[in-house]
């Protein structure tokens, strides 16, 4: 069964302008969000004091924040984590205070403005501000050594025009959906780290299955001596490649919404950054690795010999 047809021919590679503005105004809202609003980073990076308490029956943010105040917690960050009747606090350690110290002054307060037995500590995280500010380090590291790496891997196994392509596709996910994260306040944990290089993988895949019908098309239209321009070729190969772009992109999505709506609080933020990288990889890989190709032709003495290297071959 074919839900496209193998004969569909959409001009993609015509419509690259209005798909580069689209994108420049995605990327400038989300760099408007991170200036203005920024990441609601998560107890990885910013270090504190992580409690989650189970009440039996669900109570109101407002009194969870009221009971605490006395204690000098007024300023937590306080959510539902997973189940109504779950709560999530979130406090910034204070100098010479212990975790330890600090979830025992919670209880009490809870307890003592809730009945005590509709109240059970389910877990206490610490996390250091030295050890926040090593991971930040190690998350932004860990995203440029994987641009690096592509630009490396596909400047042998392709050109660097390609190479360039592919990057650019890459930081245009990664922004924008760091961008969305920004906009809805969503946490930004070090699940969301490596669903974001999860998204860098998946993105590149999509671009290298494009990129590799391209070469094919452009090795096959050198040998018949240049009977069609590098833009119809392209097209073309979008065109070929369309079908199993797409329905890998709803498959993955078929498994990943289900994450995002049954896998619970813990994975929520994880499966949203995927979900949302999967949708701007496949657009990117579609409207922006491949037609940033073609804008840097000639451009490059190597890409230029390597096509020589092509014309000579018999």
């Amino acid at each position: 069964m074919q839900l496209i047809r193998p004969d569909m021919n959409i001009d993609f590679i015509g419509r690259r302008k209005a798909a580069f503005v689209v994108s420049a105004l995605m990327i400038l809202v989300s760099l408007g969000a991170l200036a203005t609003r920024g990441l609601n980073f998560g107890i990885d990076f910013t270090g504190g004091t992580l409690v989650e308490v189970q009440f039996t029956t669900p109570p109101q943010i407002s009194e969870v924040r009221k009971a605490i105040t006395p204690a000098g917690y007024g300023q937590a960050i306080i959510q539902q984590f997973g189940a109504p009747n779950e709560i999530l606090i979130r406090v910034q350690n204070k100098e010479g205070k212990k975790s330890s110290v600090i979830s025992s002054d919670i209880l009490h307060g809870l307890t003592s403005a809730f009945d005590p037995a509709s109240v059970e500590m389910r877990r206490v995280e610490y996390v250091g501000p030295q050890v926040g500010e090593e991971l930040t380090r190690a998350g932004i590291m860990a995203v440029l050594v994987a641009m690096v790496a592509i630009l490396l891997y596909v400047t042998v196994r392709f050109e660097f025009r390609f190479a360039l392509g592919a990057d650019a596709a890459l930081v245009h996910d990664v922004t924008i959906v760091l961008g969305l994260f920004a906009l809805t306040g969503k946490e930004f944990t070090l699940p969301v780290v490596a669903a974001l290089l999860t998204v860098i993988g998946y993105s590149l895949n999509d671009t290298i299955v494009v990129f590799d019908r391209i070469r094919e098309n452009f090795d096959a239209n050198r040998r018949r001596k240049r009977q069609l321009d590098e833009v119809t070729l392209t097209n073309n190969s979008v065109n070929q490649t369309l079908a199993r772009t797409l329905m890998t992109s709803f498959t993955t999505l078929l498994v990943v919404f289900a994450l995002f709506l049954l896998g619970g609080e813990v994975i929520h933020n994880f499966a949203f950054a995927l979900i949302a990288g999967i949708v701007v990889g496949t657009y990117s890989s579609i409207f922006i690795a491949s037609p940033v190709m073609l804008s840097l032709k000639g451009m490059f003495a190597s890409d230029d010999a390597a096509v020589r290297e092509m014309e000579a071959r018999p």
